[in-house]
């Protein structure tokens, strides 16, 4: 019995112990199952996406193709910007089987492509089906290898694909440094990076295409015939409002005043429509290269140089921001005699002042214990508000701005766009300075800024307010973008003019005008007045208080006006940022390039010119073609064109002509037929032509043979030559025509 007891323990023992064993194993196998479900689970339905976005990843290769950006025309269609067509070079290594043709590519490419051997023989070793060997090569280097691909396929069967030429873009600017500061530059990666290039970037960009290639499971790249490709969409096309031909004659000039006056800090000018608000010409002088956007002037790199080795990088990118900067826009300064123009509307329009109140001018003003002194020490007298303003009398427009007060003062300021950017569509535009952000003034202030000083602002603000004293008094929105148009030519935006308010009435407009227009005539501004155009302006030199680094004292020239005075359609602000030279007057500096620019501007816009009696001697008219026709035959068609002539040589017939065909002389101008080679050979010495008036310059030149080309104020009877485009003493063909340039007075005004 006890034998049996003992086995049937043993038994029961035996029978729990499997009976553990096996719940045992079921846990495992429970927990075991239930953790790969629960984790199966888990990577189906939580990271499923993500895991089929990985293998994709590992399966296919995927690469852009840049997209061809947008081309910038000017307001006429002439192409200022574009992307030319240049090539990226691929290489397939995984086609080449042994070193043998590794070397034979890497060798030749680094002939062709100018690159290191071993790097390139390093990138064929690879096992993939692409990789870039160079970017943006030009159409000689393309063709090289083009011919490689021929060698390489007659050299080595099936190595036809070992190298591919991908399209790809350069950006390219025509006219290198013309409108630089308004255009701008584009990166390594064809961003725009300033200017309009920056501001309608994403305009302009365009869509990437792309090229999605497969892989095979060791990680190497399929095979050409396994890609699927995308193509690039091209970027929209940017029309402008500049014009080419108006930007390149404000440039030319604007580059020849920053040169006779030593400008120190460079020049501004800006050629607005005054009823819409285009920008037909924006310069800031000297500009840049926006081919080569990172090279500096010599005169830059020798002062980089010239620093220790640590700051050269810091001034080198401080010499570069300076370079780019638009002026224009980015830089504020005091605007001087130029903002009375401002003061004198908002007095009128306040009616606080007419054209029959009287100001007195004892040379100097006091304002509580600051003494304000008249540029004209003597003081001007009693004079109405056209002398005032002829006279560019300070102590009359403080007088003016006591009498419109300071809130109405600032109430004005706002209205005329001052006290905010005008929100051009171009990058960087600056905000104003004034006195106090809430717009109050004290007493000192006020008078002050009745004639533009101690406050800045920025020309286009300058230029904005001059386009509403003209316009009718409307401010109008700034812009230099006229439309954009996608490749297929439809138009995706235009701007359509915008007036944001009225600031001052017509009337008060009108009047304006008209005193303005008479100040170039008989006023402060005879240096701004241009032969058969009715012409407004106003010239300004402020102080650079403060801001002088030299020891000098710093001013601004300027010069902002608008023509026809009756009607007008443009405004024009000149200023040059510290000049050196003789003067720094505006009437002096600025005013005379405006004449230059403008002389050239109008006509070519078709504004009809009326010339007076007195200035149809001086205008230009074109000579006819005289070669070929007998001496009698051409000494009468010369005079029926309005020339006299000088006949040189025994010949019958005319074999040369100075001025030849097509040429710009006076009414009544000479010119000389040669008749044989011989007297061809006769020259005579230009002679001194600066400082006398039109008439005696007109003598001086007719007693040398030569002919005149009047340039500036001829009309007026203190018109004096200020310069002259050939030097005294030079030996000339008889005959030959110098522009000589005049100013109209001596006399400083502003």
């Amino acid at each position: 019995m006890a034998k049996f007891g003992k086995s049937r323990a043993k038994k029961g023992a035996s029978q729990l112990l499997r009976m553990r064993t096996t719940i045992l194993i079921l846990l495992i196998l429970v927990l075991g199952f239930g953790a790969v479900s629960v984790r199966l689970g888990y990577l189906q339905l939580v990271s499923g996406s993500y895991l089929q976005e990985k293998a994709v990843e590992q399966q296919l290769v995927d690469t852009t193709v840049n997209s061809k950006r947008g081309t910038i025309y000017d307001a006429k269609g002439k192409v200022l910007a574009q992307s030319a067509s240049v090539w990226k070079v691929i290489m397939a290594p995984a086609y080449m089987e042994n070193k043998e043709q590794r070397v034979y590519v890497a060798e030749n490419l680094s002939k062709i492509l100018d690159l290191d051997y071993k790097d390139i023989y390093r990138k064929t070793k690879l096992k993939t089906y692409y990789v870039v060997v160079k970017r943006k090569i030009e159409s000689d280097e393309r063709e090289k290898i083009l011919k490689l691909c021929e060698k390489i396929n007659d050299k080595y069967k099936g190595l036809s694909n070992v190298i591919t030429l991908f399209d790809d873009y350069r950006r390219y600017y025509p006219y290198n440094d013309l409108a630089s500061s308004v255009i701008g530059f584009t990166g390594s990666d064809d961003q725009g990076l300033e200017g309009v290039e920056y501001q309608y970037d994403k305009y302009l960009t365009g869509t990437p295409g792309r090229i999605i290639t497969a892989r095979n499971a060791n990680q190497t790249d399929m095979p050409f015939q396994y890609e699927q490709n995308v193509a690039a969409k091209d970027g929209n096309n940017i029309t402008l409002t500049i014009d080419e031909t108006i930007q390149s004659t404000a440039e030319k000039y604007m580059k020849k005043g920053l040169a006779d006056n030593e400008v120190v800090n460079r020049g501004v000018c800006i050629i607005m429509n005054v009823n819409t608000g285009a920008i037909l010409a924006m310069v800031t002088a000297d500009g840049y290269n926006l081919n080569k956007p990172y090279d500096l002037s010599d005169a830059d790199l020798a002062a980089i140089k010239a620093l220790p080795e640590k700051k050269r990088g810091e001034a080198e990118s401080a010499a570069l921001g300076a370079m780019w900067r638009n002026k224009a826009i980015a830089d504020t300064y005091y605007p001087g005699s130029v903002f009375k123009m401002c003061t004198a509307s908002m007095a009128l329009n306040e009616g606080v002042v007419n054209e029959n109140s009287n100001f007195y001018c004892s040379g100097s003003t006091t304002i509580y214990d600051h003494t304000i002194h008249c540029h004209h020490k003597a003081g001007h007298g009693s004079q109405n508000l056209f002398q005032a303003i002829a006279n560019s009398c300070n102590p009359a427009f403080i007088e003016i701005g006591s009498r419109v007060g300071a809130d109405k003062f600032y109430k004005y300021y706002q209205g005329f766009g001052f006290s905010e950017p005008t929100g051009i569509d171009l990058p960087g535009e600056s905000d104003d300075l004034f006195f106090n952000e809430d717009g109050s003034m004290s007493a000192t202030d006020l008078a002050v800024a009745s004639f533009g000083q101690n406050f800045s602002i920025t020309p286009i603000q300058m230029i904005t307010a001059c386009a509403a004293v003209a316009n009718g008094g409307k401010v109008v929105q700034p812009y230099v973008v006229q439309k954009i148009t996608d490749a297929d030519g439809n138009v995706i935006k235009n701007t359509e003019p915008t007036i944001k308010r009225q600031v001052i009435s017509s009337a008060v407009s009108k009047k304006m005008c008209n005193f303005l227009e008479r100040n170039t005539i008989q006023g402060g501004v005879n240096n701004g007045y241009i032969a058969g155009y009715r012409v407004g302006g106003k010239t300004g030199t402020s102080e650079k208080i403060g801001q002088s680094q030299s020891g000098y004292e710093d001013y601004i020239a300027s010069f902002c006006g608008f023509a026809p005075a009756d009607k007008p359609q443009l405004a024009c602000l000149i200023f040059f940022d510290t000049p050196r030279g003789a003067s720094y007057y505006g009437s002096q500096v600025s005013a005379p390039v405006f004449v230059n620019i403008m002389s050239e501007v109008l006509p070519y816009l078709e504004i009809q010119a009326e010339y007076s009696n007195g200035e149809k001697q001086y205008v230009d008219t074109v000579t006819g073609s005289y070669v070929g026709l007998s001496v009698s035959k051409a000494q009468k068609q010369a005079k029926a064109d309005g020339f006299t002539t000088t006949v040189k040589g025994s010949g019958k017939k005319v074999i040369a002509q100075i001025p030849s065909a097509v040429t710009k002389i006076p009414v009544g101008g000479n010119v000389v037929l040669y008749t044989d080679k011989e007297s061809k050979k006769e020259k005579v010495t230009v002679p001194e032509m600066v400082g006398y008036s039109v008439s005696t310059v007109n003598e001086i030149a007719a007693s040398a043979g030569l002919n005149i080309s009047f340039s500036g104020v001829t009309a007026s009877s203190s018109a004096v030559s200020s310069s002259q485009s050939i030097s005294a003493g030079e030996s000339v063909p008889r005959g030959t025509v110098i522009t000589v340039e005049f100013s109209g007075s001596s006399v400083v005004h502003d």
